[in-house]
């Protein structure tokens, strides 16, 4: 039966390979439009924002900092999360610098031992998310022309990550492997074990700074070329696959669907479009003439989701791990309908669909402006403010674990004083 299996999957496979390639020959010039297009977006975009953060979370890595983060961060993401503190880092770095930096980071861990399986595949559960500057920018002003969708995309969108990994906890209960805890555990004050443990992790490293740096830029380079080469890739699939008619056949069954529902038929296009890529269907979705709410309904999802474009790169980054894919294509469904259900809330609260949000056509924000055209600068401030982000992040998340720590610190000192005088 195995056997049988794998012969008919590599049969389709082949059936999809050769249809594929035909359907460019056919169409080429159309082909080379769309793969410039995911191309410029890669250069313009991806490149500049991501490149630094690979290369800085190598570093970091490298010389303890992530070690000692984890320690610090242990006392909030186990008891919430059921993960290891470092998930904090992979977290923080998700929500600054978008997808799949979160897939980057949890493979690392599970290459160095940091987490077990079951807690890489809670961690990719919930950190996939995409990046405030994408919402605001590029979804919110550069797309709807109203800053105020932002706020609602952004609760909805981290609302829904937040519960996905609340319910991840659960995830794995009594199966965790025995190597569960691989980092050695040090007792003690909390900073005095996060300095031992940074260290710790230094010593065993062992690579001179110059070795370690070469090393960051050198596996940065190869893995954001990979993730360049699945975007220009799915920018010539989805323009393939729209010319041979594959996504008007798609979306025929999806038509019932959003008609059982009382959602308007013309974001059928964009939401199929959504599932391949998150930046082609949120922009078909803008441009619809379907009510603003089911315009948000449909854009919170598809976020959410991710696309085809983004599971692909996870997936390849995943490779050389054992983490498995399909527990996180679960947590995207889970995720990409609860963020929906959050728009709608936060949409009959009045969040995101006051008239006073909305922009005039013709006064763009710098924002879209920059997002339009990138200047040097324009690409260098993206950078910038990302990195400005996950300062902020991981220094209030790091605070905040502290904070709880020194509390039940306190509690627990209280409670022996008491105990003492009686």
């Amino acid at each position: 039966m195995s056997g049988t299996h794998k012969r008919s999957t590599t049969t389709a496979l082949a059936f999809v390979v050769v249809f594929l390639t035909l359907s460019l020959v056919l169409f080429p010039e159309q082909g080379f439009e769309a793969g410039i297009s995911g191309l410029k977006l890669f250069w313009d975009v991806v490149f500049p924002s991501l490149l630094p953060f690979f290369i800085l979370s190598e570093l970091m890595l490298g010389v303890g900092v992530v070690h000692a983060l984890g320690v610090l961060l242990e006392p909030l993401m186990r008891p919430l999360f059921s993960v290891p503190g470092v998930g904090a880092f992979a977290l923080s770095m998700g929500l600054a610098a978008g997808y799949p930096m979160d897939a980057v980071i949890t493979s690392k861990f599970r290459k160095n031992k940091m987490c077990s399986r079951i807690e890489g595949e809670r961690l990719l559960a919930f950190t996939n998310t995409a990046d405030p500057l994408f919402m605001f920018g590029a979804v919110a002003v550069g797309m709807f022309r109203n800053a105020g969708i932002g706020i609602l995309l952004a609760i909805a969108h981290y609302i829904g990550a937040l519960l996905v990994g609340i319910l991840f906890k659960l995830y794995g209960r009594g199966k965790e492997e025995p190597e569960q805890n691989t980092v050695p555990l040090l007792r003690g004050n909390l900073f005095v074990r996060a300095y031992k443990e940074m260290i710790r992790a230094r010593e065993e490293d062992g690579r001179p700074f110059g070795k370690l740096l070469g090393d960051a830029v050198n596996d940065s380079i190869k893995t954001i070329f990979m993730i360049g080469g699945f975007i220009v890739f799915f920018a010539v699939l989805i323009k393939v696959l729209i010319l041979v008619g594959f996504v008007s056949l798609l979306a025929l069954p999806l038509s019932f669907l959003f008609q059982a529902m009382g959602i308007d038929l013309s974001l059928v296009g964009p939401f199929v479009a959504g599932i391949f890529e998150i930046d082609i269907g949120s922009a078909q979705a803008a441009v619809t003439q379907a009510p603003l709410m089911e315009q948000l309904v449909i854009v919170s999802f598809i976020i959410a989701w991710s696309g085809l474009s983004v599971h692909a790169q996870v997936a390849s980054v995943l490779t050389g791990t054992d983490i498995r894919f399909p527990p996180y294509l679960l947590a995207r469904l889970l995720h990409a309908i609860l963020s929906g259900l959050f728009a709608v809330i936060l949409f009959y609260w009045g969040i995101g669909n006051s008239a006073a949000n909305v922009m005039a056509p013709f006064a763009p924000s710098t924002v879209a402006v920059s997002m339009a055209e990138p200047t040097a600068w324009a690409k260098w401030l993206t950078s910038l403010n990302a990195l400005k982000n996950w300062l902020f992040l991981i220094g209030g998340l790091t605070l905040f674990s502290v904070t709880l720590y020194l509390a039940r610190r306190l509690r627990i000192v209280f409670f022996r004083t008491r105990m003492n005088h009686k």
